[in-house]
């Protein structure tokens, strides 16, 4: 039943593969759209589609690492949080540590599982592959795992956003130099 489609891109053939499946789920999408990603370093276009979604009432839910392995990718990261929530997308941070899953997952028909960070270098400047999974049992395990996922996670709130300041923030996962 279904399909389950590899696709790869490069940076060389001015094609945004990955850029285009991530729009195109998020542009399909009827009820939610579940992401993981280390990284969240957002284009405009990218930005734009993400908070479109959610004003059009789609589930919009991103799950990021709590304890990062890059902090200053961490803290940009964090830059986005308060105009995608302003928007209606949910962010969690994944309290036990970090998380290094790269996935999409829609209206349990459609789910994207590959090297793709929801980042600009991954998007446009990096070798990336994925596999798109549609009308596919297997995207009903991937909801399974991104729940229980969720189920660890805590939901980030404006309070949050202004609870530590730069300084705190720099000052838990590393200095400048």
């Amino acid at each position: 039943l279904g399909f389950v489609l590899p696709y790869g891109d490069s940076p060389f053939d001015n094609e945004e593969v990955a850029e285009t499946v991530y729009m195109h789920i998020l542009g399909h999408a009827k009820k939610y759209v579940h992401i993981m990603t280390p990284y969240l370093i957002l284009d405009n276009e990218m930005l734009t589609t993400l908070t479109f979604a959610a004003k059009c009432g789609i589930e919009v839910i991103i799950i990021m690492p709590h304890i990062p392995d890059k902090w200053y990718a961490f803290l940009l990261a964090k830059t986005y949080y308060e105009e995608l929530m302003q928007a209606g997308v949910q962010i969690y941070e994944y309290t036990p540590g970090f998380v290094h899953a790269k996935v999409f997952v829609s209206d349990n028909d459609t789910a994207t599982v590959g090297t793709i960070n929801l980042d600009y270098r991954s998007l446009y400047h990096h070798f990336e592959c994925g596999a798109y999974i549609y009308n596919n049992p297997v995207v009903w395990d991937i909801e399974k795992d991104f729940q229980e996922t969720l189920s660890k996670s805590q939901k980030i709130t404006k309070e949050d956003l202004f609870k530590a300041g730069f300084n705190e923030t720099v000052s838990r996962y590393g200095e400048f130099c």
